[in-house]
């Protein structure tokens, strides 16, 4: 039957090749033309998610916390010629369809009681002195040092966009017309924010993905050409990397999808795959050519498919194992990176071998003069698997017990990973990160939370439940990781400083609440201070861009505070912002690797059982791939490497591959059971048979790690970096704690 299928595809190669070439370019012309990049906070949570609908929820009646924060360096900010610029582009910018408000010295207002009233004037006042001026805003000092720097050489301006819903489909286009509008009006400026940084990412995104691609590309052609039999090889090896990664991004395309941090490597990761499949395959064939002399171009190439399939098949199996694990992760990323990953693989192994049958169809090789391109003159691959079963056979219990001991103590230091994602980390050094850690040096936060709190009974604008809120808002100004608190205290505050008698204790209560209730009501919603109904006070904290750690402390410390001063039984807090949302990432993460790894050892353990079809020797074969893993977890507790949005997926991922090479092994070694001979007789067989193509395809995994290594995002470079020095171990694990356990053990 096999050589029947073998028949066939030679029979209908060209019309193959042509329907091949026409859904290439039909899937070239779809990633052309549709390929984007999103890496907007819906790629992380999904919509059911309750802290996420929250967020959405808060952003529909409080306003968006999708904010531009912008730093305008000038001689003077108390000039009214700089006032004056900053109130045209006020209006320009407010008449787009996406901006919700913006705010600066230009806009922003103070309260003045006078004859039982509250009103609202303008902060910014030209017939004022500057004096007068900045004496003024030292009363508000909160909200002071929101609109200009200390020594007064910066203004700070502010534009908040709609809910995230509404912009999300045009966030690029959104950023563009911002610059533009900005660009307008001023020629020396900084720029940062959520939608800044969010624009950031993309684009690296982006350049990344195509900088990956070539590398790996011309990394891989330059390694085939020292391991591959012949050069003849070459072009069916990169056809089998090109056309399936080509039409997975048609497939991805055509369905709506894009690319974000995670599954832009999916390209790289798939192209490392593919070829490992490829030269196994080759090594193979070249090996059957050799031993089958003048048989027929048929036989050999079923002989080759025959005896390839099998582990090619496992390893392929375990690897989609490794990854569709990622789709029992809560972050949608990473239900895609392991959905698409998938697809990929299932492609590439079906793909190879057409490729490759029907590239051997139109080849005639001498095997016995073949030679690769390049040679390394110093390193011979016979005499270093002469060496290697030497050594698994006369230091079998010194390699075991080495080995074992690194197991167990790798399994203490997984305890010792922190979970932690530095929000920094994300984006690459560049203009962005630059112009973020200005503005934060200057302003001392980039984001904002608001805290909500709700009364059961009365109102929030009561004189107890004031004192309550000044109470609660002092505590948290100590706070390290929070700035410039703002809520109805601070302008209640400085009425108090200039009108003492509104807060007198013989003022009638009534009077107190209805002018704090119109600081409530004054028209510019930047600053959400009361609710309409006067139950819920706001109060918006200043956050720089910090770790998931930090932003978890910054919110225990927010509740505690609460409960010190409030009544959980008669008040309610809910703290809203995307800080909250993103804080929630290290369980996440934590879920992610019991899910993904427990589901992916578990269905390895089966692959592997109904592939060996021996309890034992399945035990034998599964310590030795979880080793890599063990060794990875002291690397990562030693190096303070955490466990971040990329390396979370590290774990289901490298088990898979930590099989591959086992597996090619094993079945070499379990085929030889037919042969009379000792366990040391088989795997020394087994090695030399299946060597070469070990070392082969875990230099190509290796590489194509290290170009996701050479990553300019901090993140992406710790993931690609660790995944080239497990892969590089699970191939030191392979050739000599396996050998050394079968050998031992295995009777």
């Amino acid at each position: 039957m096999l050589r029947h299928i073998i028949i066939q595809i030679i029979r209908f190669r060209i019309g193959i090749m042509v329907l091949l070439a026409l859904l290439m370019g039909l899937s070239g012309y779809q990633t052309f033309q549709k390929l984007r990049v999103d890496n907007s906070l819906a790629i992380w949570f999904l919509e059911d998610n309750p802290s996420y609908r929250a967020y959405i929820d808060y952003q529909e009646q409080y306003g968006s916390d999708e904010i531009f924060v912008g730093m305008i360096p000038v001689e003077n900010a108390m000039d009214s010629l700089n006032i004056l610029r900053l109130s045209r582009f006020h209006q320009h910018i407010d008449s787009l369809w996406f901006v919700k408000t913006s705010f600066s010295l230009a806009k922003a207002e103070y309260p003045i009681y006078a004859k039982g009233d509250i009103s609202f004037q303008p902060l910014y006042n030209p017939r004022r002195s500057e004096r007068g001026m900045k004496n003024l805003m030292s009363k508000l000092p909160n909200i002071s040092q929101q609109l200009v720097t200390e020594d007064f050489k910066n203004l700070f301006f502010y534009i908040q966009l709609n809910p995230t819903p509404s912009i999300e489909a045009q966030r690029d286009q959104i950023a563009k017309d911002i610059r533009e509008v900005i660009d307008e009006h001023y020629n020396d400026y900084y720029l940062t924010g959520a939608p800044v940084l969010n624009e950031a990412y993309s684009v690296g995104i982006y350049k990344e993905s195509l900088i990956f691609g070539i590398l790996t590309i011309g990394f891989i052609s330059l390694m085939l050409l020292f391991l591959l039999p012949s050069k003849r090889y070459l072009i069916v090896s990169l056809l089998s990397v090109v056309v399936p990664i080509s039409l997975l991004f048609g497939i991805i395309t055509s369905f709506g999808f894009a690319l974000n941090m995670i599954s832009m490597l999916i390209p790289t990761i798939l192209m490392v795959y593919s070829v490992s499949d490829a030269v196994h395959i080759i090594n193979i064939y070249h090996k059957e050519g050799l031993l089958m002399g003048d048989s027929s171009k048929i036989d050999l190439l079923t002989l080759t498919v025959r005896r390839s399939f099998t582990p090619c098949f496992y390893t392929t199996l375990t690897t989609f194992v490794g990854y569709f694990a990622l789709y029992l992760s809560p972050l949608p990323a990473f239900k895609e990176m392991g959905v698409f990953t998938c697809v990929g693989l299932l492609l590439s192994f079906i793909l190879v071998y057409l490729v490759t049958i029907i590239g051997f169809s139109f080849m005639n090789i001498d095997f016995k003069s073949a030679t690769p391109v390049l040679q390394w003159k110093v390193f011979n691959q016979s005499a270093v698997i002469q060496w290697l079963n030497q050594l698994t056979t006369k230091r079998q219990i010194s390699i075991i017990v080495v080995s074992s001991i690194i197991l167990v103590f790798g399994i203490f230091s997984v305890f010792k990973v922190d979970i932690d994602t530095n929000s920094l980390d994300l984006l690459a050094e560049g203009q962005a990160k630059d112009e973020l850690r200005i503005v934060e040096q200057e302003l001392n936060s980039s984001s904002r939370l608001q805290l909500n709190i709700t009364t059961n009974k009365g109102s929030m604008l009561e004189r107890e439940n004031i004192k309550k809120l000044e109470s609660f808002q002092t505590n948290l100004e100590g706070n390290i990781f929070a700035a410039h608190p703002v809520s109805i205290v601070n302008l209640k505050q400085f009425l108090e400083a200039r009108s003492p008698i509104l807060f007198q204790s013989n003022i009638n209560e009534e009077k107190i609440k209805f002018a704090l209730q119109r600081i409530g009501m004054t028209d510019n919603q930047f600053f959400t201070l009361v609710s309409d109904d006067f139950k819920t006070t706001g109060l918006v904290l200043g956050v720089k861009e910090i770790r998931t750690s930090e932003l978890e402390t910054l919110l225990d410390d927010i509740k505690i505070r609460f409960k010190e001063q409030f009544d959980p039984d008669s008040y309610d807090l809910k703290i809203n912002g995307f800080s909250v949302v993103f804080s929630q990432l290290n369980n996440f993460i934590l879920e992610t690797q019991f899910k993904s790894f427990f589901a992916a050892f578990f269905v390895g353990f089966l692959c592997l059982f109904v592939f060996i079809r021996n309890i034992r020797t399945t035990i034998l074969v599964l310590i030795p791939n979880v080793l890599p893993l063990a060794i990875l977890a002291i690397f990562m507790s030693l190096l303070d490497i955490p466990l971040d949005v990329s390396t979370a997926m590290i774990t289901p991922i490298m088990l898979g591959i930590a099989m591959d090479d086992t597996i090619h092994l094993v079945y070499k070694y379990r085929k030889s059971k037919t042969i009379k001979g000792t366990p040391e007789e088989r795997m020394d067989n087994a090695m030399r048979y299946t060597g070469s193509a070990l070392f082969s395809t875990t230099i190509a995994l290796v590489v194509g790690f290290l170009i996701i290594a050479s990553s300019a995002v901090p993140s992406v470079r710790d993931f690609g970096l660790l995944c080239a020095v497990t892969v590089a171990i699970a191939l030191l694990t392979d050739i000599f704690y396996l050998p050394a356990l079968l050998k031992r053990l295995d009777r």
